[in-house]
């Protein structure tokens, strides 16, 4: 063999050797890290003058830049918020800094009325070297009719395609025909999306609102399919993962120290008020106990005062600013900060936004 040819074999050999060690220095540093995280408030993140923006979904691209996918809307069109679910599009923001400011770069997935109306609540990831944009849609301005979106892309250019497992637009995931499954009885289809790799499989998180036991009333619960490749399709059995008696809303999910976890808003009061959220904690990823859960975040006026907050308008809930749509920036496979909705605003002209913290560990 000649000097040149065992020369290359062994700087590829050592490429490969250094990106496999990357790899697993990444693994174990988020093994090593607790589960009993902390959130420090930093400030506000995306905003944008005349919209609504609701929620940020954060990753770090290829360019070393933040992006965040959120909701938005403008706030003329609709004067109760409903705006949400009737005329919202994806919009795509980028700072070089996880804190901000961001700057707006423009629509990612627009609002294309009819049977693709209103995309809304994004969730990012990045998963087997390719990006996934999770979201859900509407048809028509029915809620009934709720269901999620995967599109996926190998760059952050906004050139995004539907997952192959997916229906020709994209839909990854309807409502359940199947009336021995436990969402059957979901009364606005199948929503608000969070996906992970776990344990090679790929699990698709989401929620449902379903009857009560008792059979009065509706209450907000979550589940998940799984499926073999990220892109689907996502048509094994539907299984439900939280308890109809802890009541929980916009769950993000996670995964770290060989477990899932799940950041959510408390909508139920489980563990205290409504306008702060949860972390649960799953040894499996299908059973999220009551006894592994424990309080995450409080609303906007904990952390700001209700002072600050005392001529703020409040476009959804009250001025206490309750948080929503709970979503994740991981470095190295480590959370390092999280994004939150609120609908009170201080700043006039603008109509609610995402407000960001740092994740603390103890």
């Amino acid at each position: 063999m000649k000097p040149q040819k065992i020369i290359l074999y062994v700087l590829v050999f050592a490429c490969m050797s250094c990106k496999t060690n990357k790899k697993n220095d990444a693994e174990k540093k988020s093994n090593t890290y607790s589960s009993n995280m902390k959130f420090e408030y930093v400030g506000r993140a995306a905003e944008n003058e005349g919209m609504h923006v609701w929620g940020s979904s954060p990753i770090e691209g290829k360019d070393g830049r933040i992006h965040l996918y959120a909701a938005q809307w403008s706030t003329k069109t609709q004067k109760n918020f409903s705006g949400w679910f009737k005329d919202c599009e994806i919009g795509h923001y980028v700072s070089d800094n996880p804190e901000g400011p961001f700057e707006y770069v423009g629509v990612a997935i627009e609002d294309k009325d009819g049977e693709f109306n209103s995309p809304h609540n994004p969730t990012i990831s990045y998963i087997d070297g390719q990006y996934q944009l999770c979201f859900i849609v509407n048809e028509n301005d029915d809620l009934v009719y709720q269901r999620i979106v995967m599109m996926v892309a190998d760059d952050l250019n906004d050139t995004w395609r539907p997952a192959k497992g997916a229906e020709p637009d994209g839909t990854i995931l309807r409502k359940t025909k199947d009336s021995t499954v436990w969402n059957y009885t979901a009364r606005i289809g199948v929503s608000n999306p969070s996906l992970v790799k776990y344990k090679d499989k790929y699990h698709l998180y989401h929620k449902s609102v379903i009857k009560r036991l008792s059979g009065k009333g509706h209450v907000y619960v979550y589940g998940v399919v799984v499926a073999d490749k990220v892109e689907g399709p996502y048509n094994q059995t539907p299984t439900q993962v939280t308890s109809r008696a802890m009541p929980l809303e916009d769950a993000y999910a996670f995964t770290m120290n060989d477990s899932v976890f799940f950041v959510s808003r408390d909508f139920g009061r489980s563990l205290g008020s409504t306008g702060g959220g949860l972390l649960w904690k799953s040894a499996d990823g299908f059973n999220f106990p009551k006894e592994e859960t424990t309080r995450a975040y409080e609303d906007l006026a904990h952390y700001l005062g209700e002072e600050h907050l005392k001529d703020a308008k409040a476009y959804r809930g009250k001025k206490d600013g309750h948080l929503e749509r709970a979503q994740i920036l991981f470095k190295d496979g480590v959370p390092t900060y999280l994004y939150l909705a609120t609908g009170v605003q201080t700043k006039p002209g603008y109509g609610s936004s995402s407000h960001v913290f740092k994740v603390v560990f103890d």
